[in-house]
Parts: C-alpha cells; sequence; structure tokens
C-alpha cells in the first residue's frame, strides 16, 4: 500500500516543534521591547537641541579625551587579554593537573563578581601601598592605580574571559591529528603553533577580541574607583554620561552615548568582517 497520499495530508506536515508563531512573537516584542525601542530613544533624544548642539559637545575636549581613553584603553586591554586568554583556554584543554578545575573556574569570576567590588580590589591591590603597586613603584617606577594604566588593567579583567570562553570550545573541537602529521613531517613545536593551529583559532580569537573590547568600552564599576577620575587624563566615557545626567544634560548624555554605540557598531563591524574574509579564505 503506498503511503504518498498519507504523506500529503496537512496533519503530516505539521512541524516537529509546534508554537512557531507564539514563538516568533515572543521574540519580537523581546527584540522591540528591550533593544528596538531603547536604541531608538537613544538615537531620538540628542537632536532635541539640533546638530549644532551634538557636535558643540562631542567636540568638547574633556569629551574628545574620554573617547581616546575608553577606546584606546579598551583595544589595549583586548589585545593585551588575547594572547593571556588563548593561553588559559590552552592550559585548560590540553592538560591535566591539580587544581585544574579550581582555575577553570577562576576565569568565570569576572561574570559573576560585581564590578564595584573587583574596582575596589584592584585598587587596593595596586595602590601606591598596596601588595602590588608598592613593588611596581618601588622597583620599577611604574604607577597603576589613579592612572591610565589603571583603567587598563581593569579592562583586561573585564575582558579575560570573553576571550577564553570564546577560544576554549574551538580548542577543544581542534583535531589532534594534523599537529601529530606536522611533528611528523619534522616541525617544531613553535612552527606547529604557528602554521597550524593559529589559523584554525584565528576567527574565534578575533569574536573574543570583539566581544572583549565591546565589554571594556562600557565598562564603569570596576574603572571609577582605580581610575581617579582625572578630568582629561583619567575620565571615561560612561563616567562623562553620568556626569551629564547629573547636570540634567539629557541631551547631551545621549549624543554621547549614541556616538559610542556608533564607533563601537563600526568597529565590531570591521572586525566581523575581517572573520568572514578569514573563514572564507580557509580551505
Amino acid at each position: 500500500m503506498s503511503t504518498a497520499p498519507l504523506l500529503r495530508r496537512p496533519f503530516l506536515r505539521r512541524q516537529a516543534l509546534p508554537g512557531r508563531g507564539l514563538a516568533l512573537g515572543v521574540t519580537l516584542m523581546w527584540l522591540g521591547g528591550f533593544i528596538l525601542i531603547p536604541l531608538a530613544a537613544l538615537a531620538l533624544r540628542p537632536w532635541e537641541k539640533g546638530l549644532p548642539a551634538i557636535w558643540e559637545v562631542l567636540t568638547e575636549p574633556r569629551v574628545l579625551a574620554g573617547f581616546r581613553l575608553s577606546f584606546g584603553a579598551s583595544a589595549l586591554a583586548a589585545l593585551i587579554a588575547a594572547p593571556l586568554g588563548l593561553l588559559l583556554a590552552w592550559v585548560i584543554t590540553r592538560y591535566r593537573f591539580p587544581g585544574r578545575r579550581s582555575l577553570d573556574a577562576l576565569i568565570d569570576l569576572p561574570f559573576a563578581l560585581p564590578t564595584a567590588v573587583a574596582g575596589l580590589a584592584m585598587t587596593a591591590i595596586f595602590a601606591n601601598n598596596g601588595w602590588v603597586g608598592s613593588l611596581l613603584e618601588g622597583w620599577f617606577g611604574w604607577k597603576i592605580a589613579f592612572t591610565p594604566a589603571g583603567v587598563v588593567v581593569a579592562l583586561v579583567f573585564v575582558s579575560l574571559p570573553f576571550i577564553a570562553r570564546t577560544v576554549e570550545p574551538v580548542l577543544r573541537d581542534l583535531p589532534r591529528e594534523a599537529e601529530e602529521a606536522a611533528a611528523t613531517l619534522g616541525a617544531t613545536r613553535l612552527q606547529t603553533i604557528r602554521r597550524v593551529v593559529l589559523p584554525a583559532l584565528l576567527p574565534a580569537l578575533i569574536t573574543g577580541f570583539g566581544l572583549g573590547f565591546a565589554r571594556a568600552v562600557g565598562e564603569y564599576g570596576s574603572v571609577i574607583f582605580i581610575a581617579g577620575n582625572m578630568p582629561m587624563v583619567s575620565e571615561i566615557l560612561p563616567l562623562l554620561i553620568v556626569v551629564k545626567l547629573e547636570q540634567f544634560d539629557y541631551a547631551g548624555a545621549a549624543a554621547i552615548g549614541l556616538a559610542m554605540l556608533l564607533a563601537a557598531f563600526l568597529i565590531l563591524l570591521a572586525l566581523n568582517l575581517l572573520q568572514h574574509g578569514l573563514r572564507r579564505g580557509r580551505p
């Protein structure tokens, strides 16, 4: 007996997981209520006073210094965190040693720890009388706390888990046959890492860099304590937004936030295009 007529019945063509309309509706409602509407409000609020007022806010020397510090320190922190995150992921996935599970759990500490608590802890450690700060200033003359260097240290702390957790699953799924074949052909360990491992990990590493950079740009709690918040020196953009809000300059605060959003979006778009090009170029 042929089953072709039965396969054309409507009840047999239903999807295995029902509720597509409800799930799509909830998704669109969440997307609109929590993302699109706030972004639309952020985009429209600065135009209340017109383009000249927006330009005046964004070209203030204090705001320009904040842009240089926030984006420059975030990029530098992500660059520092990239090899550290790769090293942590490599150690966790490739080696077995006592305390490995504890180290694995510590990587996620910045996710769970309140950022203000992290900022207070790092300030106590890297201050002139702190455990690390006193040694660095006494031996090398480096002052970390209450300087732009302290901002970079705090941003490395918050961005490191994003890179480690992005690279780790790719590293786990990376077959070791290619490394063994390279070793059989006479390649050194450094050559194997540079020509076999890193090309496979580079797209994931770029993704982790982008996530860490985006997280660092908007960081507030862990930075304000260790930065010192000196105008034109160690004042980040999120703090300037808070200052504008305290002055009831909502349009100015929204203008800074919109400029941050556009700049971060363009940088992340460039990173995504680079990652896409690397993946297409792989055999």
